[in-house]
């Protein structure tokens, strides 16, 4: 199965990796929107939700029921589609989790930035396949630094 390739617009992405620097040790989480057009996701927007996880937020994030509901409402005012979710890793790989694929939802993108404490080392994105397991999604523009290949 193959998708759709992402293109992140500079701010939005910069958004994403900010927030993860900022939230380092612990988990960040947010939203991403924009459209698919012309067999690619175009990403235009990023916005950042609270961590809801109770706990140990270093490993993991949750996103409240009322963030995900807000975030169609943004999507509907502005006309864009929720494309994901982006979280962080900090001191871990931006490959999911066994945790990620349990809370994952079928169409969305879940990008993922790896953050060390000198700031972010990369960032990929992921996707359910058919078997309900992640298959990485190519990222078209990005800086070469945040790139694992």
């Amino acid at each position: 199965m193959s998708f759709l390739p992402l293109d992140i617009d500079h701010k939005a992405l910069k958004a994403m990796t900010d927030h993860a620097e900022a939230a380092f040790p612990n988990e960040c989480c947010g939203f991403f929107y924009g459209d698919e057009s012309g067999g690619i996701r175009q990403v235009t927007l990023s916005t950042q939700v609270t961590n809801s996880k109770e706990g140990d937020q270093r490993r993991r994030f949750a996103i409240s029921d009322k963030d995900y509901l807000q975030a169609e409402r943004h999507a509907a005012r502005e006309g864009l589609t929720l494309l994901g979710v982006y979280h962080s890793h900090p001191l871990h790989p931006a490959i999911p989790s066994e945790h990620d694929l349990a809370v994952a939802l079928p169409f969305f993108s879940y990008i993922i930035v790896s953050v060390e404490p000198e700031g972010t080392s990369h960032v990929r994105s992921w996707q359910l396949d058919a078997d309900r397991q992640f298959a990485e999604e190519h990222i078209v523009s990005m800086p070469t630094t945040w790139r694992t290949t």
